[in-house]
């Protein structure tokens, strides 16, 4: 795990760094709740310097080619409201968008995301087993069938 908020407290983005882990790993998995319809604002500062144009995007840029992409979020709301008829408007394919089309700029794969709806109000049995598959996922992100 990488935690970008205990790495980077000021913001201040360390992008070859961050760029060379990306280089290290095959499945790129963006862990993080759901704000306002997108990510943290640390992660968008991320999104936008480290998957840059010339490395993740545009001549040259295919370091990312062929990786995977994949979103584990959480919700304050419960999946009921992510419906065109609902609180939110959108289903939540709609809601994520961005983070598919930012995979597909990068030529990477996009895996389905892994949503935890409503994760305040989870009994605590509920936030384990979604942990226990979540850590099962992790230990074979890529087998077959495994996305």
């Amino acid at each position: 795990m990488h935690d970008l908020y205990a790495r980077y407290p000021d913001f201040f983005i360390d992008t070859p760094y961050e760029q060379a882990l990306l280089r290290e790993h095959d499945v790129i998995v963006f862990q993080h709740p759901l704000y306002t319809y997108s990510c943290p604002a640390l992660l968008k500062e991320w999104l936008d310097r480290v998957l840059s144009r010339g490395f993740a995007s545009g001549p040259g840029g295919n370091q990312l080619v062929g990786k995977y992409w994949r979103s584990v979020i959480t919700t304050g709301e419960p999946e009921s409201a992510y419906r065109y008829d609902a609180l939110n408007r959108y289903p939540m394919s709609d809601v994520l968008r961005p983070f598919e089309l930012t995979a597909a700029m990068c030529r990477m794969h996009w895996m389905p995301p892994i949503i935890v709806y409503w994760a305040r109000r989870q009994s605590p049995q509920t936030l384990a087993s979604h942990a226990k598959a979540y850590g099962e996922w992790l230990a074979n992100p890529v087998s077959a069938g495994g996305y």
